[in-house]
């Protein structure tokens, strides 16, 4: 009997100290999964030695914060495992005791002890003292990452193997997701706002956002032919509101170049005559391509590094896809930029003499409904009163663009946001002998 009772309280005060090694192991992973190197190389400690282990370790993070893991979950498993011999032997449950009690008793007190040692006590002591515990651990996680690593490597292929989709080469738990589930606490603790919140997520995803996802499509293009005059450039960059147009050769799939609205108006303010005389190619710049599929993170920092501001976005087969600027990039993680004057505008607004204003986001058979005109959408193949207005005039349309169709005089009107889409457009009624006296489309 005495022996039993030894044995128990070995098995017990064993459980004791894994838990507290749980813990302390919980401690470090936590510690080492907040410093930054930059905290670290400013903190002023004298001690060189500790300071280049640390370094060291927080150079390759994952790979000890996974070791650390992984014996943390070994001392608490053991743990449970040895509490819950204790009260299976406690409730005699070989002599005919309850095995259901026994195991009752053991989850209760595993399952609180588990949460308040290492869910809260160790994780808040490695967040409250990252530093001074992470220069304690790194010596220690060092050793035991060279000894354990290959482990925890080969765990981390056999969970990702059965795990279906594409899985995380050095395990997901110092991964971006562990690092959003803290930035969703940290919102509803209040210590971040939820467009910060929203912001972050969207610094995250821009790595699995692609080229083609950001930029303006080739249908919404507006472009101008190599063999333009300045002034008609000039033109077309003011009734747009764009700064910078490709210039094309042949067809959109064949853009040579871009035109700056500042290299225009210098110079033709240099040398007046220019703006009749000279033609666009003799100014565009040389065009930046990208291909379709280039992560938009990767894009950004090829743009800054080129000091370019717009490329030319091409698909798998060389063709133009469309453009994407610095802008639409940014767009991604803060959201629409739009004009101080944007204002949210209704659908549809009657105006003055029996004329509709609506938005050019319309549906085509909403728009057919509201004018009385005969147009099957299906038949036309665009959804929207702006694309029908594009496919008429064969072209993307500018501000003042307009069609005439079924009696009426469609106009494209002011751009919207900071790409200067057409946000309106205005349908008046043409009265009869007007509409009789001039068919067709006035560009």
């Amino acid at each position: 009997m005495v022996v039993g009772v030894t044995q128990d309280a070995l098995i017990a005060i064993l459980a004791a100290v894994l838990v507290v090694v749980a813990g302390l192991l919980v401690a470090a992973e936590t510690a080492i999964g907040r410093v930054s190197r930059s905290q670290i190389e400013d903190g002023g400690n004298e001690d060189s030695a500790r300071v280049a282990r640390l370094l060291a370790v927080i150079a390759d993070r994952p790979r000890f914060v996974n070791v650390l893991l992984f014996l943390s979950t070994v001392a608490t498993v053991t743990a449970t495992l040895l509490i819950g011999f204790l009260c299976f032997t406690a409730f005699d449950v070989a002599d005919g005791g309850s095995g259901w009690l026994a195991l009752l008793v053991a989850v209760v007190v595993m399952v609180t002890v588990s949460y308040v040692v290492l869910g809260v006590a160790a994780r808040t002591l490695g967040r409250q003292h990252a530093e001074p515990i992470a220069m304690a651990a790194a010596g220690p996680a060092r050793f035991l990452a060279s000894i354990l690593g290959p482990v925890t490597t080969l765990l981390i292929l056999i969970g990702n193997a059965v795990t279906p989709g594409k899985g995380y080469r050095e395990g997901p738990f110092a991964s971006q997701a562990e690092l959003r589930e803290m930035l969703d606490l940290a919102e509803a603790d209040d210590l971040i706002e939820d467009d910060e919140r929203q912001m972050l997520h969207s610094v995250f995803e821009l790595g699995d956002t692609f080229a083609r996802e950001v930029m303006v499509p080739r249908t919404e293009m507006v472009f101008i032919e190599r063999t333009k005059t300045l002034r008609q450039a000039m033109s077309l960059n003011l009734r747009s509101g764009f700064s910078r147009i490709p210039v094309i050769g042949e067809n959109a799939d064949d853009i040579v170049g871009i035109v700056y609205l500042k290299d225009v108006v210098r110079r033709t303010y240099e040398h007046r005559e220019a703006e009749n005389t000279e033609r666009v190619e003799s100014l565009m710049r040389a065009p930046y391509y990208v291909p379709d599929s280039k992560p938009a993170d990767a894009l950004l920092r090829e743009m800054q590094s080129a000091r370019v501001h717009m490329a030319v976005v091409v698909d798998e087969y060389g063709g133009t896809a469309g453009l994407v600027t610095i802008e639409d990039i940014l767009e991604e993680i803060v959201g629409e930029i739009a004009d101080e004057y944007d204002t949210a505008a209704p659908e549809v607004t009657h105006v003055a003499g029996g004329a509709y204003r609506v938005l050019a986001r319309l549906h085509i058979d909403d728009f057919a409904d509201l004018t009385g005109i005969e147009i099957d959408s299906e038949e036309e193949g665009v959804d929207t009163v702006l694309g029908f207005v594009a496919k008429r005039l064969g072209h993307v349309p500018i501000p003042g663009a307009s069609i005439r169709e079924g009696g009426w005089l469609i106009t494209a009107e002011q751009g919207a946001g900071r790409r200067n889409r057409i946000g309106t457009v205005l349908a008046q009624p043409i009265p009869r002998e007007a509409d009789e006296a001039g068919e067709g489309i006035d560009a």
